[in-house]
């Protein structure tokens, strides 16, 4: 059975943590991917304060916040890419910091924010680059190696693209070499910063839609950092707003996309109505709350 999840409510009105999102969750017990007290941060200053954090495993999360508020430290902190100050993370239920990181990377992908690639390499040689944590020897590809690269181009509609050049790309075709790229690794879990910055609108729906699909049709869990709101709400399953270093509630789209929930994290007055063709919580205008 789902749990209910019902945001807690500080004194003054505010929302606070949802009661329901720490270790006695459901999902956090049975998360793909959690944080127990992780805390990040540079010398005395605390970039994210202790909190309690999972990535419901088999399930789209996104990540949303205001500018400055944590969310892709909390993704690097989450993969092991940035160092904790306190806590730990676990992956399928092991901690993190004690696994080799050859096994990290065959069960987790991540894609950073605005990935860069030497000039001049194909989208072929790219998405191969996936392989290396499965390679053993000299780094030859072997033949599983090659099936799992044209099923990742396959997937990503860029099996046409395999000798172009990267750089010869669209934004969004671009986007999805990268994709299939971490879908080479052949991993369970994939983490995305802001895979739709800088892209237009019909750009993020296609990279969305290709990460919904990879999430239905081929079971993997998918967490992503995500400014656009209501793409959050349409595409995600459980949604972990942040601001200020700190979980403000965490949810389905329908739980967290509520006007209490945006005006506590963007300080906005938000006019929320069902979206007429998905039924999911859309924001339909805004004005700063006063």
């Amino acid at each position: 059975m789902e749990p209910t999840v019902t945001p807690s409510t500080t004194g003054e009105g505010k929302i606070a943590f949802c009661e329901t999102c720490d270790r006695t969750c459901e999902r956090f017990a049975d998360a793909a991917l959690r944080g127990e007290a992780v805390a990040v941060g540079y010398g005395d200053r605390l970039i994210i304060e202790p909190l309690d954090v999972a990535v419901p495993a088999g399930e789209v999360t996104a990540i949303i916040g205001p500018n400055g508020c944590g969310k892709s430290t909390l993704l690097k902190a989450l993969s092991r890419t940035m160092p904790l100050v306190g806590g730990a993370v676990y992956l399928d239920g092991r901690a993190i910091a004690e696994m080799p990181t050859a096994e990290v990377a065959r069960k987790m992908a991540l894609l950073p924010q605005a990935p860069e690639a030497p000039g001049g390499l194909t989208v072929g040689e790219l998405v191969a680059l996936g392989r290396y944590p499965h390679q053993k020897g000299f780094g030859r590809l072997a033949a599983r190696d090659r099936e799992i690269i044209a099923w990742a181009l396959a997937i990503t509609h860029l099996g046409d693209f395999e000798a172009r050049a990267l750089d010869a790309l669209s934004g969004g075709q671009r986007q999805r070499a990268w994709i299939a790229m971490a879908l080479a690794q052949d991993t369970d879990l994939i983490l995305l910063d802001e895979p739709t910055t800088y892209l237009d609108m019909a750009h993020q729906l296609e990279v969305l839609e290709l990460l919904r699909d990879l999430n239905r049709r081929e079971g993997k869990t998918i967490a992503l950092v995500i400014h656009e709101l209501n793409l959050a709400a349409r595409f995600a399953d459980w949604m972990i707003a942040l601001k200020a270093g700190s979980i403000r509630g965490a949810g389905t789209p329908e739980e967290v996309m509520t006007p209490a929930m945006l005006q506590d994290v963007f300080g906005l007055d938000a006019l929320i109505e069902p979206d007429p063709w998905t039924g999911r919580p859309s924001l339909v205008s805004y004005r700063l709350a006063r």
